[in-house]
């Protein structure tokens, strides 16, 4: 947010390093045009000069003008995103301000790995490619919302607690299991989104759904096990716990 840029800039050497780099900027700017949009919104005043969107490696961001030095230390986002916000549809605008994101992280990552050899870039370049674009998220979902339609189960509570290929319980013996059903509801949840890394459904992972606000997340990153998930009533993601902490 507005003040994070305090952050010193530490230039990431190995490939590991570099990924790990895109990865907390890629979080930062996926907060400010989904989590914290209507911040991010008040931020971009027209009126003001300038102003660039910059994501950090620890995952904050903010919202400010670029740097004076030239050439700068690292390659800098789009100018003048405040100017089109009052003249364009939100959802278009931001979706325009991800593209233009996106293309900043990719010229980050190429500066810290333009001196890495083909085998290498293409390494990193397909670890980067497996993640959904800022534009991917803001498109399939609009900014604000915790989950689209498409994420929501066909069951009750106690089904939104889902690993990957199998149910979560054994089916009763007088449960008759349709492969049909399994494999629409596979198709349902193939363009869901985890709502903590943002990153794609797969076959391989277990999932598990808030039963508040109903978006899904890697069990990985809710700190859920499978186990642990066979025990819950209800399960409310951090987010949603939290809400309730401050009323």
């Amino acid at each position: 947010m507005e003040g994070g840029g305090t952050v010193p800039v530490q230039h990431p050497r190995t490939l590991d390093e570099i990924f790990r780099d895109f990865k907390g900027r890629r979080l930062g700017l996926l907060n400010a045009l989904t989590l914290d949009v209507e911040e991010f919104v008040r931020l971009c005043d027209p009126r003001k000069d300038n102003l660039c969107l910059y994501g950090y490696p620890d995952e904050t961001w903010e919202v400010r003008l670029p740097v004076e030095e030239v050439p700068s230390e690292l390659p800098e986002p789009i100018l003048g995103i405040n100017f089109s916000r009052d003249g364009m549809d939100r959802h278009d605008w931001l979706s325009l301000v991800a593209i233009h994101s996106d293309s900043w992280l990719l010229a980050v990552a190429f500066f810290y790995a333009a001196r890495f050899d083909k085998t290498e870039r293409k390494k990193l370049f397909g670890l980067i490619s497996d993640l959904p674009s800022l534009y991917d998220v803001v498109m399939e979902r609009k900014p604000g919302k915790a989950a689209s339609n498409n994420s929501r189960s066909k069951s009750s509570s106690t089904g939104k607690i889902k690993q990957i290929q199998q149910p979560l319980a054994p089916a009763r013996k007088d449960e008759v299991i349709d492969e049909e059903d399994d494999e629409d509801d596979e198709e349902e949840h193939e363009n869901t989104l985890c709502g903590k890394c943002h990153g794609s459904y797969g076959t391989d992972e277990f999932w598990i759904c808030c039963d508040i606000c109903e978006q899904w997340f890697h069990g990985k990153c809710v700190k859920v096990t499978p186990a642990k998930a066979e025990l819950m009533k209800q399960y409310k993601c951090p987010a949603c716990s939290s809400k309730k902490a401050r009323v």
